[in-house]
């Protein structure tokens, strides 16, 4: 066993100013995410441009953080909510739920798409690759702040938290490997792979679902809710039911590709062949 590294939650002081760490791992996961768009448009030759990306990123921090705390306070803390509103915005005092921020991503996209006559699966495709580092990074921050401990064990590598005397799985670090270069290396497979509209976010759903499901085992259930069903389901576990059957859905429904060349620019492409094809008519 070993004793929990005690890090303090706070990397930079200025004054009145503090900056923790679980917010820089969240700006590191946004970076990391626009390399990794950049990248994945270089080898597939995809028409996004660089402040495209950008752009889409942006909505998408928004959605991420939004959806996220939104989220935790309804899945997670809604008591807490209750008699605490002001804790909504402690976003420092971590407290980030994945599905709440999954949801804000998905509308922070529609939204994108729609703005930019993109559809909205074609966005999904493109961005699905980009988050599951990011979501590693976060859980790194989970594990600074000492959250997300495990369930009691007796393996080498358990870690003993502060306060206690038992040891316990190193459940944010496992998330962490599972979440982020695990899924990385899934979803991006897909994307490299298939030509399918909808298959690449559908295998994210389906794949994350997965692993997020089987990792919550090792997790101690939130002390406030403990069980929530069965007798041994967790609400993480919960919520990746209808996660995984959303995932199905979508590949499902996957259709062929629409070539590259008629995906130019914003919609003008599109456009274009559109007022062609009502000529010759």
């Amino acid at each position: 066993m070993f004793n929990y590294p005690q890090i303090d939650p706070v990397a930079i002081s200025l004054g009145p100013i503090n900056i923790h760490w679980y917010a820089i791992s969240y700006l590191l996961g946004f970076y990391v995410c626009w390399r990794v768009l950049l990248s994945l448009r270089d080898r597939q030759r995809q028409s996004w441009r660089r402040e495209q990306i950008s752009d889409l990123l942006s909505y998408g921090v928004f959605g991420v953080i939004l959806g996220g705390r939104f989220g935790y306070v309804l899945f997670y803390g809604f008591d807490n909510f209750l008699q605490d509103p002001i804790s909504l915005l402690k976003i420092w005092q971590g407290g980030m739920s994945f599905h709440g921020g999954l949801m804000g991503v998905i509308a922070a996209v529609a939204w994108y798409a729609h703005r930019n006559q993109r559809t909205f699966l074609e966005v999904m495709d493109f961005v699905a690759p980009g988050v599951p580092l990011a979501l590693g990074l976060g859980r790194i921050g989970n594990f600074i702040n000492a959250e997300l401990p495990g369930r009691i064990t007796d393996v080498p590598w358990s870690l003993i938290y502060p306060g206690e005397m038992v040891g316990r799985h190193p459940s944010s670090l496992y998330q962490m490997t599972l979440e982020g270069p695990v899924l990385f290396a899934i979803v991006y497979a897909l994307a490299l792979r298939h030509q399918r509209v909808g298959m690449v976010s559908g295998g994210f759903l389906i794949a994350y679902s997965g692993l997020r499901f089987f990792s919550e085992f090792f997790r101690l259930p939130d002390s406030h809710l403990g069980f929530v069903a069965w007798g041994w389901a967790t609400q993480g576990q919960l919520l990746c039911i209808p996660m995984l059957l959303l995932g199905i859905g979508v590949v499902i429904y996957a259709k062929p590709a629409i070539p590259p060349t008629a995906l130019q620019g914003s919609g003008k492409g599109r456009s274009q062949k559109n007022a062609q094809k009502k000529r010759k008519s």
